[in-house]
């Protein structure tokens, strides 16, 4: 619909900027739905994968490494100053053990005194990538990506890879170059199934062009779709030991790019697993271990919540076509000036570095709901104000 009918802007409907949202929330869903916002995950055990979080407040850099789920990051550790780690695999909440001192979780105060079994990197003190910095970095001026390794789960700035990142990377899962040179079987794998390296950035040349969530993307051709076969079920031997014997080869440097449903290429035998268990990557084989599954995981829950509504509808959706256009109109000014403000509210705890609370929403929308009857209050004076002789 158009804003007024003399003025040269571009269409808008309110169903184009409510989409304009939409992402961002799904992604948001897909990383937090995955995870509990009211229990410690403690009692589950080193969970398979989860949201994590680490608190400079109280386990500041210099001391031991720890980490906390999602909810006792609301409950327990409110206002402090966290990191956001987004997802980390076989992770065990540490909330009021012994790395925290006198502190106890307020979710689960039954814990042991560590947490043997979970792993810590200097992404728990806030800095990641081979530069050793934190994200964002204030000094640093060169717009980059963060492109998260999937077996150290370090994140690293695209431009610290040791190679070109290709397009469309958000359709690949990546390993850096260390942990690549502490698996060296791997290179056996990429030479055969990765994602080709690459000297100068692509223009999905010799790519096809594939709808990816509705918008188009590139998507590279596997090697077994432009030479016509297949490997995976090629033989019932060791896949690995036909791709060594093979003689292909790539150059052993640079961080890898792997295509979507490249761990189903990766053999199963049983001298391969005790190979993958002797590295610590057994994950590699489960494609459940991915992030894209947590996500998938999260975005189910968030729709199975959602599904209350009568026919699965969005409620705003059927109430806004019993509107006229003036109403429609009213709504989506005042969405506007919301949607503004929630940014400029939100963007004070990004560059504090804090995690926004439900306590914190409820106050924002109240003091949207004050400003509301202040609003409303003034107009009906007005309107009741005599007329003048």
């Amino acid at each position: 619909m158009a804003a007024n009918d003399g003025e040269e802007e571009a269409t808008v409907s309110l169903v184009d900027v409510l989409e304009e949202d939409e992402e961002l929330e799904n992604e948001a869903s897909a990383v937090l739905g995955g995870s509990d916002s009211e229990k410690c995950s403690y009692p589950e055990g080193y969970v398979k994968r989860q949201a994590l979080y680490a608190c400079n407040t109280c386990t500041p850099k210099g001391g031991e490494p720890a980490g906390i789920c999602l909810a006792c990051s609301y409950k327990c550790h409110e206002g402090h100053d966290l990191f956001e780690l987004y997802t980390k695999r076989n992770f065990r909440c540490d909330c009021g053990n012994d790395k925290f001192g006198e502190m106890e979780c307020k979710l689960f105060a039954d814990k042991e005194k560590v947490n043997s079994g979970n792993k810590y990197s200097h992404n728990f003190f806030g800095l990641y990538c081979t530069c050793d910095r934190p994200y964002p970095d204030p000094e640093d001026e060169v717009p980059d990506e963060m492109i998260q390794c999937i077996v150290c789960e370090d994140w690293f700035h695209g431009r610290h890879l040791g190679c070109v990142v290709p397009d469309c990377v958000e359709l690949q899962e990546m390993i850096c170059e260390s942990c690549m040179n502490k698996t060296p079987f791997l290179w056996n794998y990429a030479a055969h199934i990765a994602v080709p390296a690459i000297t100068k950035v692509s223009q999905c040349k010799g790519e096809e062009d594939v709808k990816v969530n509705g918008t188009s993307a590139c998507k590279r051709k596997h090697p077994e779709e432009t030479e016509g076969s297949s490997e995976e079920g090629s033989c019932s031997g060791c896949r690995l030991r036909e791709m060594k014997s093979s003689g292909k080869s790539r150059t052993l440097q640079g961080a890898v790019f792997w295509p979507s449903a490249w761990r189903t290429k990766l053999c199963t035998c049983t001298d391969c697993k005790v190979l993958y268990a002797d590295a610590g990557v057994s994950f590699l084989t489960d494609e459940m271990d991915t992030v894209l599954a947590y996500e998938n995981k999260g975005k189910s829950t968030e729709q199975a919540e959602q599904a209350g509504g009568a026919e699965g509808r969005d409620p705003l959706m059927s109430a806004l076509n019993n509107l006229n256009r003036v109403q429609q109109l009213e709504i989506i000014h005042e969405y506007n000036d919301m949607k503004t403000e929630l940014k400029d509210y939100l963007q004070r705890f990004a560059a504090e570095g804090k995690v926004v609370t439900p306590e914190d929403i409820r106050q924002f929308f109240e003091q949207q709901q004050s400003r509301k009857r202040r609003r409303a209050n003034f107009k009906f004076s007005d309107v009741s104000k005599p007329a003048r002789a």
